[in-house]
């Protein structure tokens, strides 16, 4: 339950669709490159105005750095074969949130980018370590 108190956030979709559906919240703009399936009126952070501001939520499956390669595989496929079941693609529209299956050496290069990127953040607004 909402209980008003809030005039402005910026939140992963899948916690706050739920109160998009009902009415609780009007989304403003998304903070993804394009527009979401799931909100097609809806304008990127960027149409609405805010350069280079997208930057995507998501989730994602990690394991140890030492974990052997066919391990990686199995887990893999795994997540692949339930996340194509009808229902699991059902619940996660309910949610909002568009699965975007990566390869692990995809996954992996994406975090590196992410990561590098928000050095960069970092580093233009001049936040330094304690």
């Amino acid at each position: 339950m909402l209980t008003g108190r809030v005039d402005f956030m910026f939140g992963a979709l899948a916690s706050a669709y739920p109160h998009i559906r009902s009415g609780a919240l009007v989304p403003l703009a998304v903070g993804t490159q394009k527009r979401l399936a799931v909100l097609p009126n809806v304008p990127t952070t960027e149409e609405a105005g805010y350069a280079d501001s997208h930057y995507n939520v998501w989730l994602g499956l990690l394991a140890p750095a030492k974990t052997p390669p066919a391990i990686i595989a199995a887990l893999h496929a795994a997540v692949a074969k339930a996340m194509a079941l009808p229902d699991v693609q059902e619940r996660l529209k309910k949610l909002g949130m568009e699965p975007l299956p990566l390869s692990p050496a995809e996954f992996d290069a994406q975090i590196r980018e992410e990561i590098a990127a928000n050095q960069k953040i970092i580093a233009n607004a001049g936040i330094k370590k304690n």
